[in-house]
């Protein structure tokens, strides 16, 4: 899947300015990036997953265009119900509000969400999975990134300005809302669905002009007019994930845990984010499509843990499961009743800021704040009965760091690593037996939707071992629809695949023992020299940055130009990121590793850690290019170690023919030449024992040596 243009995708990115102490409560403060105590690690200054776009803060003057300049036709529209509906209800008794921020995430900050919480979705008919929406008393504006600029024009109607995150002049949320509300307006979020650090940033951004951020606790706006039509929660049951492919037992995940609290001085630990919890218990869910997760919540202390769920998920099998691993189980709404619970017995709580929300983050600072009023009353009466006591104060500090289970989670063990080697070579077989029967079928004058391409590609996955779900729906662009990043075909809109257009498929599939996400780009006719120079340079950057060596605690922003300098050479470029994080049979989008062009993320490449290679290119209203392989990050054999100093390189997970017919050779150097054949060898060597008859001699085509 294409990777991020973003540091976090998450309604507000963290700033740099951005200080704990902003909190206003007593918190140790810490920005290290702390993981289990057989890791190592350099500072970081971010917890990275791909959430909501980096907003480019711009001195210029504020410019927008509503998206009806870029659908004429559409004008005639009649006025947005949904909008009038909700306007109304800020002026309702407990709201009071100027203006509403509808975020694209659910209360852990996923970026993929159950469908009962696509809020942002609902409320604006945009269905990107980034994106930040905004209703004042008479303007509606959307904020999302590159991926998303053409998706976004044709879903979005006349009521809406779109602003496109990024491009020069567009504002920020927060420079917009002191631009159209009067200084003193009243800005309504609900907290479950923002994490406390963006929360506290936008307060302190909207506070510039004396406008107030109002924590809208006791129900969301855009669920009350919803209203019945709102899909139900899910509740499918869960299931335990296999030790062979877990590699690491929970007792063994739980003690590293507990030893980074008691270095940390911290009591408890609050976990949100859901592939930390599935990855902590070796649990895996179905509540979120595309991604073997579980709505929950997970309190681990120095002697027990709590797991906030609804039980009706939870089988006889995992109960069992849980208890003998010293795991109790709470009701999910229970959560906030908990954090006051355990601050009212002065438990010092380790929060992360940039995923636990500010609904938990504000409830823990009211309760610790209560909880030292009383330690300063007892004091006060201790000291009337018996004299000074040398004013020392006490009471229980929470610890602010970035979650110790986001790295340790990113470094793949050895059963983790088999697993996905192997899960991408079964892959590998369905692909080639995709793509020998698209051609067949094309050759054969057979007309297929892009969707009836993807309906396939399922069915073919479908039947290899260990097999569970697709990974994230299937982007099946042909032509312009190629130039769509985040593509999505649906079966009353979508095109014929065109013989003599670019194809793009971006697709995986997530499997009991790994998660595969794959990228090709081909052209079933004649593509033209302009087709052809671009792929070429496209592949001469993921080649680039796949050959990549580098000293260890390199960040990833450091590899992004490897990936982008040969279409910078004639002045092209992509409006995403190089490479994500990839989960063991997890999230197909990983933190806290990225490679972009974002210098935020400060987290070091290191050994274990999966990432993405996809550098693209895409001309709007023409097609599309991607060129995507999974690569593990290992050490390699240098003959020098300057300083001692270790250097990583790649390893290939991915092993599918790239299509040679795209490739400009005049372009290509030797060695670019050879490392092309070389992975064609490879291919052949790992796939062919999989596969038998017109899929054999297809493998056998498109790996011979140029």
């Amino acid at each position: 899947m294409h990777s991020l243009s973003s540091q976090a995708m998450r309604p507000l990115s963290l700033s740099p300015s951005f200080t704990h102490s902003s909190c206003q409560f007593r918190f140790l403060s810490s920005l290290s990036l702390p993981v289990f105590h057989k890791f190592q690690t350099r500072p970081s200054f971010y917890k990275i997953y791909p959430k909501a776009p980096l907003f480019v803060r711009n001195c210029t003057s504020i410019s927008a265009k509503p998206s009806s300049e870029f659908r004429k036709d559409r004008t005639q529209e009649p006025p947005d119900e949904k909008l009038r509906a909700l306007r109304e209800l800020f002026t309702k008794p407990g709201v009071n509000i100027d203006a509403y921020i509808i975020p694209s995430q659910d209360a852990h900050q996923s970026e993929f969400i159950a469908e009962c919480y696509m809020r942002r979705t609902f409320i604006s008919g945009f269905t990107g999975s980034a994106g930040t929406a905004i209703v004042t008393k008479d303007k509606a504006a959307l904020w999302t990134d590159g991926r998303y600029f053409l998706q976004a024009e044709k879903q979005l109607n006349p009521s809406w300005i779109l602003m496109r995150s990024g491009n020069l002049g567009i504002p920020t949320i927060s420079e917009w809302l002191n631009s159209v509300l009067v200084p003193g307006g009243r800005v309504g979020i609900d907290p479950f669905l923002f994490s406390s650090a963006a929360a506290e940033e936008l307060k302190e951004a909207i506070g510039q002009k004396n406008h107030e951020l109002v924590y809208l606790y006791d129900f969301n706006l855009v669920d009350a007019i919803w209203k019945e039509s709102r899909p139900k929660p899910p509740n499918k049951p869960i299931r335990v994930h296999d030790l062979k492919y877990a590699g690491l037992d929970v007792a063994s995940k739980l003690s590293s845990l507990r030893s980074e609290l008691v270095d940390a001085g911290s009591s408890a630990i609050i976990i949100s984010m859901l592939d930390e919890i599935a990855w902590l218990l070796n649990l895996r869910g179905s509540d979120v499509p595309h991604s073997p997760v579980m709505y929950a919540y997970l309190i681990v202390e120095t002697a027990k843990a709590k797991l906030f769920i609804d039980d009706s998920k939870v089988t006889t099998d995992v109960m069992n499961y849980l208890k003998n691993a010293g795991v109790e189980l709470r009701p999910y709404d229970s959560i906030l009743s908990e954090i006051k619970s355990l601050a009212a017995q002065g438990a010092r709580l380790w929060l992360d800021p940039s995923s636990v929300n500010a609904a938990i983050m504000n409830t823990y600072k009211i309760a610790n704040e209560r909880y030292l009023e009383s330690i300063e009353n007892k004091k006060k009466s201790k000291t009337k009965m018996y004299g000074d006591t040398n004013g020392q104060s006490g009471g229980p500090t929470g610890v602010l760091k970035t979650s110790p289970v986001a790295v340790a989670k990113a470094l793949k063990n050895s059963a983790e690593l088999e697993g996905m080697r192997n899960s991408h070579l079964r892959d590998a077989a369905a692909l080639a037996q995709f793509w020998v029967w698209l051609e067949e079928e094309l050759h054969n004058g057979v007309k297929l939707t892009e969707v009836d391409v993807a309906d396939k590609l399922l069915e073919f996955r479908s039947k290899q071992a260990g097999f569970i779900d697709t990974s994230f729906d299937t982007i099946s662009g042909s032509g312009a629809n190629g130039a769509i990043i985040h593509y999505k075909p649906e079966t009353d809109n979508c095109s014929v695949v065109d013989s003599n257009k670019l194809f793009l498929l971006d697709s995986g599939a997530q499997y009991e023992d790994g998660t595969t996400d794959i990228t090709r780009t081909v052209h079933f006719g004649e593509p033209t020299a302009r087709q052809k120079e671009c792929f070429t340079r496209v592949l001469q950057g993921h080649i680039a940055l796949d050959q990549a060596v580098f000293p260890e605690s390199t960040p990833g922003f450091v590899l992004d130009p490897f990936a982008r300098s040969f279409l910078w050479k004639i002045g092209l470029d992509y409006r995403h990121g190089t490479g994500h994080g990839v989960g063991a049979a997890l999230n197909v989008h990983e933190g806290p590793q990225s490679i972009s062009y974002r210098y935020g993320n400060m987290t070091p490449l290191m050994e274990g850690m999966i990432v993405s290679n996809e550098p693209g290119y895409y001309e709007d209203h023409a097609f599309g290019i991607r060129i995507e392989n999974l690569l593990y990050i290992k050490e390699v054999d240098t003959p020098n170690r300057f300083g001692g100093t270790a250097y990583l390189g790649f390893e290939k997970l991915t092993f599918v023919p790239i299509q040679t017919k795209l490739v400009d050779l005049s372009l290509l150097s030797v060695a670019e030449i050879d490392w092309l054949n070389d992975y064609h060898s490879q291919v052949w060597e790992k796939v062919s024992p999989l596969l038998d008859g017109s899929a054999g001699q297809w493998l056998w085509n498109n790996t011979r040596p140029l």
